[in-house]
């Protein structure tokens, strides 16, 4: 069985709510989705999805310990990252629940399609699933432009276990993938560690928590992937990220030099920006602000906030005030 699947928690309810109507705009209302929870913490979302037959809310216990296990393994075999996340005021383990989309290697879908909480499918994902009957590892995106957000670009040891070719072609962002079942299964994990534990973790960049994990599996493991901006013709493939400002919309579809997008994420954006958004707390302006609302209330248009005053852009300055205040310790 194919399925979409995703990781949350509250924290994101409002984006979650966005993301699986998107789905069900896209492909249908019997479209397969589970979440993965990103720790307790998840009442709103399961009073959400009761009326949503097609969405369950993993509950496998063992399978969540497993990866939490793992997670913590690869990082304990890290030199550096704890002693640096101290440094920082983090906790021991950065970001601890990022890592439960691995759960989906265990899940209840064969083949499946990850979308992390902050995207919107705005496409048909056939193209995903065709290349699944051939590859084990299918993204869309380019970070492989951008290294230093999965690998530390320092360290000597990434050209010993990889190739420029590697390194330029494999590196893909954790938060859209298409993979399968069963791919991670113990004995290719403790393979991994074994890997990991003798020296290789050095490599993985600490502030990304999953994704230079995830990352490392794929090529570490010898996964057969691809990637579909790699492949597309010129012509036909199109951008995915919120940063780029000359997507068109028609019919809150979003479209790259008259192509359809498969997905939209809104990277980089703080979950608190769309809970206050949606709260009617704060009237925030950010890019393709429209396209995230429609999807949010697509069920319940009344409930939509209403402002009355002129928006302000998520990434505008501190006010003065705000300055002093901060100076003074009396504001975050």
């Amino acid at each position: 069985m194919d399925g979409i699947c995703t990781l949350a928690n509250d924290r994101v309810y409002d984006q979650v709510v966005a993301l699986l109507n998107s789905i069900e705009a896209i492909l249908g209302p019997e479209m397969p989705v589970c979440i993965y929870p990103y720790n307790d913490e998840t009442e709103k979302i399961a009073a959400e999805i009761a009326n949503r037959p097609n969405v369950q809310l993993y509950k496998d216990k063992d399978s969540m310990q497993r990866w939490d296990q793992f997670f913590r393994d690869v990082w304990d075999a890290h030199p550096t990252a704890q002693e640096y996340w101290e440094k920082i005021g983090s906790t021991k383990y950065h970001r601890f629940g990022t890592h439960r989309r691995f759960c989906a290697f265990d899940g209840p879908f064969d083949r499946f399609i990850y979308m992390d909480a902050d995207t919107l499918l705005q496409g048909p994902v056939e193209a995903i699933f065709n290349r699944l009957n051939e590859k084990d590892w299918v993204v869309y995106d380019f970070q492989y432009t951008d290294l230093t957000h999965v690998y530390d670009v320092s360290s000597p040891k990434l050209l010993e276990l990889f190739t420029p070719q590697q390194i330029q072609s494999k590196i893909f962002c954790s938060g859209f993938y298409g993979s399968k079942k069963g791919l991670f299964n113990q004995e290719k994990r403790d393979y991994l560690l074994s890997k990991l534990r003798d020296g290789e973790a050095e490599i993985l960049y600490t502030m990304s928590a999953d994704q230079p994990i995830l990352n490392y599996m794929v090529i570490r493991g010898d996964v057969d992937s691809c990637n579909l901006a790699l492949e597309l013709p010129e012509g036909d493939k199109t951008g995915c990220c919120v940063t780029s400002s000359h997507f068109e919309t028609r019919n809150n579809i979003l479209y790259d030099k008259g192509n359809q997008l498969t997905y939209i994420h809104y990277i980089g954006l703080s979950s608190k920006i769309f809970t206050n958004l949606c709260a009617g707390e704060e009237n925030i302006d950010f890019p393709y602000r429209e396209l995230f609302l429609h999807y949010r209330y697509l069920h319940e248009p009344s409930k939509r906030p209403q402002f009355t005053t002129k928006p302000k852009a998520y990434n505008a300055p501190p006010s003065l005030a705000t300055r002093i205040f901060r100076r003074i310790g009396l504001a975050g």
